[in-house]
């Protein structure tokens, strides 16, 4: 890496601040490219390791990216990630606050949300498609990816089910492998 891994960081994550429309996941397969495929500061089984870290612990979803500025940089780098994803996301979403607040109920304004709602949509299914690629390496981890989708998108049932479901299925066959 040349140059201030710090500048780079910020260079990396701070336009993604003002694209995360639906929330940090919406943002995630952009943040996957850049991290691993633009600037190789990771590879996919890493990135995978992190995001399921930021995913675990309470907090913002948008942890993936301070991990990212710590394993770059240590905790300079933490800190330029957090505040390059979340400042100019802030200053945006208060100028908009502020903007529709003072147009009101303008039908033209009921028209851009309208027209913005399957945008955060078709970010947050790409981000699903892009963590599974990163994660999903064995025919297993492919098939119960795939029936959670599923599970998820046809019935009404709590997602929890299709975890606990997926460790039971992963135990079971590492523990028939145990036992063979």
């Amino acid at each position: 890496m040349t140059g201030n891994p710090l500048w780079a960081i910020v260079a990396a994550f701070a336009p993604f601040s003002l694209l995360m429309f639906g929330g940090a996941n919406a943002i995630i397969p952009e943040i996957h490219r850049q991290a691993v495929e633009v600037r190789s500061w990771l590879s996919d089984d890493e990135f995978a390791t992190l995001f399921a870290v930021a995913q675990a612990a309470p907090g913002p979803n948008i942890r993936i990216v301070s991990l990212i500025g710590w394993h770059v940089a240590g905790i300079p780098g933490l800190l330029a990630a957090t505040i390059a994803i979340n400042v100019p996301h802030c200053l945006l979403t208060f100028g908009i606050g502020r903007a529709v607040a003072a147009v009101g109920d303008a039908p033209w304004s009921r028209v851009i949300k309208d027209v913005l709602v399957p945008v955060p949509v078709g970010l947050i299914v790409a981000s699903g498609v892009v963590k599974g690629r990163a994660a999903d390496h064995a025919l297993l981890a492919v098939c119960i990816s795939a029936a959670t989708a599923a599970f998820i998108v046809f019935t009404n049932r709590n997602p929890m089910w299709m975890l606990c479901a997926g460790m039971g299925v992963s135990l079971a066959i590492a523990h028939r492998g145990v036992l063979n």
